[in-house]
C-alpha cells in the first residue's frame, strides 16, 4: 500500500513537472518569430527566373526544333518506307530500314544530349536563382528578426508568408 503512495505520488509530480514545462516552453514560444518562404513561387513569379527561362529557350529553342524537325522526318519517312514496302526491291527495303535506324539512332542521341544539356543549364540557373534569393532572405530575416524560416511546409499563415517580399526585392535588382 504504501509503495502504491509512492507511486501514485511520483505520477503526481511528473504530471506536474510536464504541465510546468510545457508552460515554460509555451511562453518561450510566443516571442520566437517565424517565416516561410516558397521557392516553387520564386521559380516562377520572380524576372530573375522568368529572363533565365527567356534565355534558356533562347539557347536551347534551335536545338528543340531540330530534335523534332527530325523526329517528324523519320516517322514521314517510315510512314514512307511501309507504304512503298510492298513493291520494293528486298534489297533497297532492307538498306532503307537501316537508314531509317541510322537516323533514329542520331535523332536519339541528339535528344539525350538535349536533355542533358539542358537539365544541367536549367539547374546552374536555379542555383544562380536560390543564391540571389537566400541573400535577399537573410536580408529579410535581419530586418524582421525572424528566428526560423521554413521553405516547406503542410499549412502556411499568410501571416508569416515572406515569399512576396522576397520576390518583390528580387524583381528591384
Amino acid at each position: 500500500m504504501k509503495l502504491f503512495k509512492i507511486f501514485h505520488y511520483l505520477t503526481a509530480f511528473t504530471v506536474f513537472a510536464l504541465i510546468a514545462h510545457s508552460n515554460l516552453a509555451l511562453s518561450q514560444d510566443s516571442s520566437t518569430k517565424i517565416g516561410y518562404v516558397s521557392l516553387e513561387r520564386i521559380l516562377s513569379e520572380s524576372k530573375i527566373a522568368k529572363d533565365a527561362q527567356s534565355k534558356m529557350q533562347s539557347e536551347f529553342g534551335s536545338r528543340e526544333k531540330d530534335v523534332r524537325d527530325g523526329i517528324a522526318k523519320i516517322k514521314a519517312e517510315a510512314a514512307q518506307l511501309d507504304k512503298d514496302a510492298a513493291v520494293m526491291p528486298e534489297t533497297e527495303r532492307i538498306r532503307k530500314q537501316r537508314e531509317l535506324a541510322e537516323h533514329d539512332r542520331e535523332i536519339q542521341r541528339k535528344q539525350r544530349e538535349l536533355i542533358e544539356d539542358t537539365q544541367r543549364r536549367g539547374a546552374e540557373e536555379r542555383a544562380k536563382i536560390f543564391e540571389k534569393a537566400n541573400q535577399v532572405l537573410k536580408t529579410i530575416v535581419e530586418q524582421k528578426k525572424l528566428d526560423l524560416v521554413v521553405q516547406e511546409a503542410a499549412f502556411v499563415s499568410p501571416r508569416v508568408d515572406i515569399t512576396s517580399e522576397v520576390i518583390a526585392v528580387l524583381n528591384s535588382k
